[in-house]
């Protein structure tokens, strides 16, 4: 069976009003400007002024092209965590993109959230050669969203999508779900089975993004040893 043919079998799932989780590292600081605008017209006017003091400006925004402009979602709280992912893209890539695009990732739960990035993390951790101790304080973020998602749960139905370690197939179906213009998909958590994930291709579908709590992983030269709750966000 071809991977077209899979993809128009496959069920697409409503989410209305879902919450879901992520993690981001907190030393990435928020681009503010993207939280200080309501429209489009704002932003223009808001980054001519502020780029005539502030040369990094642009860094810090980003590749904000690649977010076409009717999918900018100004005004909803949070907005700079929302178009982070889509303007600040990982060249490395990830499950459902190969670097060329950014992909909004969440979980159903905290504890979903804080296996998968854990996971990859720690992976980042142990090919630091000589390294004995670190932390790292991740932002925990509650985001509510509305979508119609390509669904590919259970993960044992689809088992090359949700591959531990082989990221090509689920990065093929990634690229070919965006050129028919969907939302994302819901998955199963590959560190955390049974429980599940998002993948959302745009950030128009999202409400709202809130910090919540730090957490502060800990390696102790082999593993991360430690997850800690810092302190929940005022």
């Amino acid at each position: 069976m071809g991977l077209e043919h899979d993809i128009d079998a496959l069920p697409r799932r409503e989410f209305s009003e879902q919450t879901a989780y992520r993690l981001v590292n907190s030393k990435y600081p928020p681009i503010h400007i993207f939280d200080d605008v309501a429209d489009q017209a704002d932003f223009d006017a808001l980054f001519a002024v502020q780029a005539l003091t502030n040369p990094r400006l642009q860094q810090e925004v980003g590749q904000l092209k690649r977010v076409p402009k009717e999918e900018r979602p100004w005004g909803i709280p949070g907005c700079n965590y929302a178009l982070g992912p889509f303007v600040h893209v990982n060249p490395a890539g990830s499950r459902f993109s190969n670097g060329d695009v950014g992909v909004y990732y969440c979980a159903d739960h905290i504890n979903t959230a804080i296996a998968e990035t854990r996971y990859h993390q720690q992976r980042y951790f142990q090919n630091v050669e000589g390294l004995k101790y670190d932390r790292i304080v991740m932002c925990g973020l509650q985001t509510l969203f509305s979508a119609e998602l390509v669904d590919i749960t259970p993960a044992s139905k689809h088992p090359g999508w949700h591959d531990a370690d082989d990221y090509s197939p689920s990065r093929e179906l990634g690229s070919r779900l965006r050129q028919q213009q969907l939302c994302g998909l819901h998955y199963e958590s590959v560190r955390a089975p049974g429980q599940h994930c998002y993948a959302l291709f745009s950030p128009a579908v999202i409400h709202s993004v809130i910090p919540t709590r730090h957490y502060e992983y800990v390696w102790d030269g082999e593993r991360i040893a430690h997850t800690l709750t810092i302190r929940r966000l005022s």
